[in-house]
């Protein structure tokens, strides 16, 4: 009976059936990930569960593609579901440079809280796939949306690993050394002549944690800049200006200044110990008023289709 009501569900409303699931399979892998910071060990059923999610989140963005006709980014729900597939994404490539228990206990219960917030706290209104305003019948939808949505997921992800510098190792001081390609250290051959004379570098694990933050604010800001810049072109060609100073496009500036600020700190290494980290931490608040405070005002040109469409 249970399974006739899901097959049900899912043919009239596959969409809504499998945002639902993914809120349940992150629910489930939430104390998972906590355990296994307790057990200080990665755990693999947190890795395959997380998998899985992303994988259900790309059908659920598929199927809304294929109902709607237009790319599943056009309003509220669906963007907060892209954003979710983007931190699960950039969760599973963080994991694969460094195995630490402590990424998905960090990333988990963002994922959770914004799906929740889609499932549970939208109207019904926001969750219907719906036609699109003039301004948004563009080829550049899915480049400027995409891309800025993935930015916010590579720099929430950064700032999470940034607030897990704060407290892991907190009474060891913090050395500021690695490069922005890698965790650093040196990789050679084991024929190479140099190896009797230079050793890697060791991290801790903090250190390898505040990199890792780096690397993937690095990757979002340079996402946030092609965004922004596409963003400009899109809006000349939509409304015959390239700045308008609308609410969202402040913050996103706002935004690029803030993490400029860091990056500059970052690469001059002015700054060492956990002060870069914290500026980091505080990042967090600075996208999530960019994504969503901005838009319960309910003012200016990005407002359509969101909170008070």
């Amino acid at each position: 009976m249970i399974l006739d009501n899901f097959f049900k569900n899912f043919i009239y409303e596959p969409v809504s059936v499998l945002g639902l699931l993914v809120f349940y399979f992150l629910l489930i892998n939430l104390p998972i990930s906590l355990g296994a910071v307790f057990k200080k060990k990665s755990s693999a059923a947190v890795r395959l569960i997380t998998i899985l999610v992303n994988l259900l989140i790309t059908l659920q963005l598929l199927f809304r593609w294929s109902i709607s006709g237009h790319f599943p980014i056009s309003n509220l729900y669906e963007s907060l579901y892209f954003l979710t597939w983007g931190i699960t994404l950039g969760q599973l490539l963080v994991e694969r440079e460094y195995q630490a228990p402590i990424i998905p206990s960090i990333a988990i219960p963002i994922e959770l809280l914004t799906v929740a917030f889609a499932c549970f706290v939208l109207p019904e209104d926001l969750k219907i796939s719906s036609n699109l305003v003039p301004a948004l019948r563009s080829s550049w939808l899915v480049m400027h949306v995409s891309v800025v949505m993935l930015s916010y997921a590579a720099l929430i992800i950064g700032s999470l690993l940034s607030m897990s510098v704060l407290f892991i190792n907190k009474n060891k001081p913090l050395q500021i050394r690695s490069s922005s390609t890698g965790i650093g250290g040196f990789k050679l051959l084991n024929s190479h002549p140099l190896n009797d004379l230079v050793e890697p570098i060791e991290f801790s694990h903090s250190e390898t944690l505040d990199t890792l933050s780096y690397r993937s604010i690095l990757v979002g800001f340079v996402l946030l800049t092609l965004g922004l810049i596409s963003g400009a072109v899109w809006a000349n060609e939509a409304w015959g200006t390239w700045w308008s100073w609308d609410p969202k496009e402040t913050w996103a500036f706002i935004s690029w200044l803030f993490y400029a600020a860091y990056l500059h700190m970052r690469i001059s290494k002015g700054w060492q110990g956990r002060k870069p980290a914290l500026l980091a931490s505080t990042g967090f608040l600075v996208v999530l008023v960019c994504y969503l405070g901005v838009n319960f005002l309910g003012i200016g040109l990005h407002s359509y289709g969101w909170i008070f469409g």
